[in-house]
């Protein structure tokens, strides 16, 4: 008994020694490190804090409260290829990379950026908790002007006061309060009084280096676009050229949660999330800046996963006002450009984004009906540029194999819960699934212009690897949907992938829609298309007068190439 206990003291002075050797953690406070002349720019204290909090696992970040004022003149820069967003050297306020059990106390702090930059960039870390923070921009990269007038190929904006508008060679530029200029490169009208995209109206598209234009009087600008159209009162926003600066960015990272965080805008999407394991966002919102009078939130998606695993939660979230869909979850595609040898193919990855890596198991998909053929395991990527890589598979390609199939990693799904959130008058849909783990999407309030729920996927466009396995949409509010252009969806739940031989494609399967209520003007509910397993039951339809249905389609069950379809 003696020497079992003489054992343990070793082994407890041992692990207590081990443990005192290690650095401790931390607790860095940004308040300690400002100065008087940083009350402008704020940067400087902000990242030697996060710097020393670094050094560190297990330690916490705080801010000081109130609003730190962030420009872009200091801040760290790094080239970045980020999925869905604007390739290039970037300029980051938080790069958070190879950190351990890291806490950013944000205190309700509201950090307020000038510029073109990136919030907050996690790489290779785990175990990271962002919360009770506000992210805020001094001005929009979109940019918006009130209808006064609209005639045959032109209309008359007037811009907010602290916009700079000017022209240059005749063409409508748009600058800030400091002289930044912002690029714009689209136009879609928002109705002003409900705050959301107009009824049934579509975007123009803008080529070149911006708009013709003329000035009026009163500082009144006169914008020539041909067949352009708008209600005089309402907002048009200017989209912004790129998408330049996402607001949160994490790639390769595990356990990521935040929570509490108020993201009024950012200059690409609010969150693109890559290759993550286990993230949870917990009432985090994504709207635009509370009594602005802005239109839009993020300038694209509020988030976007990519190749992603483990678990995937947003729980109590607002989505709206965002210029693109609420979410987008899927795996990507890579696509196969030429046979090398009997074992090695040459794939293009869009985006400039490799994920392929020794030891992924990989699925070859036929690129015309989207369905599944084989499975190889890589074994060797030697990259060629950003763009292609030769890769070698412990086997030899199948021999159904033709040039330009699609793809993708078999092995990273992640289980979807999606419950309590808001999703409201943005631009296009609500929410795009497309992992085949378990997906829950319940407890939801939809109001937004396009499908509120699409299945979509495609080996010859967006290159986004879907086909859901096992989807379960349950007890959600649809409220009046689908009141913005056509081409955002063909119903309110919507399986629309782009597959050009259908009919022995089945490409997503088991899906079920149970006790929702779709509240609605569009008679749309489902558009089922290359589908295996459908249940829809316990649904209540309530028609609405709130908006006029004007679209050619009345039925309100579309079933195309489908089996095992059940409608009750």
């Amino acid at each position: 008994m003696k020497k079992i206990c003489r054992f343990l003291s070793f082994a407890c002075l041992a692990a207590l020694a081990s443990c005192s050797s290690a650095p401790d953690a931390k607790t860095v406070y940004v308040k300690d490190y400002m100065t008087d002349d940083m009350q402008d720019d704020a940067y400087p204290a902000l990242r030697a804090a996060l710097e020393e909090c670094l050094k560190t696992e297990n330690s916490t970040l705080v801010l000081p409260g109130d609003t730190l004022r962030i420009k872009d003149k200091f801040c760290y820069e790094k080239y970045q290829f980020i999925s869905n967003n604007t390739q290039g050297l970037k300029r980051i306020a938080l790069n958070i990379e190879n950190a351990n059990g890291l806490t950013v106390e944000g205190n309700g702090t509201t950090l307020l950026f000038t510029g073109f930059v990136s919030p907050f960039n996690l790489e290779n870390s785990s175990n990271v908790t962002i919360k009770d923070l506000n992210i805020d921009f001094t001005h929009t990269f979109n940019s918006q002007g009130q209808i006064m007038a609209v005639g045959e190929g032109w209309m008359d904006l007037k811009f907010p006061k602290d916009y700079k508008i000017d022209l240059l060679s005749g063409v409508l530029r748009i600058r800030d309060a400091n002289n930044i200029t912002y690029p714009y490169g689209s136009l879609l009208e928002f109705d002003a009084q409900k705050k959301e995209v107009a009824y049934y109206v579509h975007d123009y598209w803008l080529w070149g280096p911006g708009l013709q234009a003329e000035q009026r009087e009163d500082g009144i600008y006169r914008i020539f676009q041909k067949d352009i159209a708008g209600t005089v009162g309402n907002v048009m926003v200017f989209g912004a050229a790129k998408r330049a600066n996402p607001g949160f960015t994490m790639d390769r990272c595990e356990s990521v949660l935040v929570q509490n965080v108020n993201l009024y805008h950012c200059g690409g999407m609010g969150f693109i999330v890559q290759r993550t394991d286990n993230i949870e966002l917990n009432q985090v919102q994504v709207v635009p800046t509370p009594g602005s009078g802005r239109m839009i939130s993020a300038t694209a998606d509020a988030t976007h996963f990519i190749n992603c695993g483990g678990y995937l939660k947003m729980i109590g979230c607002k989505f709206t006002n965002q210029k693109d869909d609420a979410t987008n979850i899927h795996g990507w595609y890579a696509i196969a450009r030429k046979k090398l040898a009997d074992d090695r193919l040459l794939l293009w990855y869009n985006y400039g984004k490799g994920f392929v890596e020794p030891g992924m198991k990989m699925e070859f998909v036929n690129h015309n009906n989207m369905m599944t053929y084989d499975y190889r395991t890589v074994k060797e990527v030697k990259p060629v540029n950003s763009e292609l890589a030769e890769v070698t598979f412990t086997e030899p390609v199948p021999e159904q194999f033709q040039d330009n199939d699609a793809l993708a990693s078999d092995d990273r799904y992640p289980d979807v819960l999606i419950k309590n959130c808001h999703f409201a008058n943005n631009r296009a849909r609500g929410l795009l699934i497309g992992s085949r783990g378990q997906v829950v999407i319940e407890d939801n309030y939809f109001h937004v212009p396009g499908s509120p729920i699409l299945f979509e996927g495609d080996g010859n466009y967006w290159y986004e690897q879907s086909g859901v396995r096992n989807v379960v949409i349950r007890n959600n509010t649809f409220d009046n949907c689908m009141y913005g252009c056509k081409t955002w969806g063909d119903a309110h739940i919507a399986c629309n992938s782009r597959i050009h031989e259908p009919e022995q494609s089945r490409y997503h399967r088991n899906i079920t829609v149970e006790g929702n209520t779709f509240r609605t003007f569009d008679p749309r509910i489902l558009y089922l298309f290359c589908v295996d397993g459908i249940s829809y039951r316990h649904n209540k339809v309530e028609p609405s007068q709130d908006y006029v249905y004007a679209r050619d389609v009345k039925e309100p069950y579309v079933i195309k190439n489908c089996d095992n379809v059940n409608i009750e």
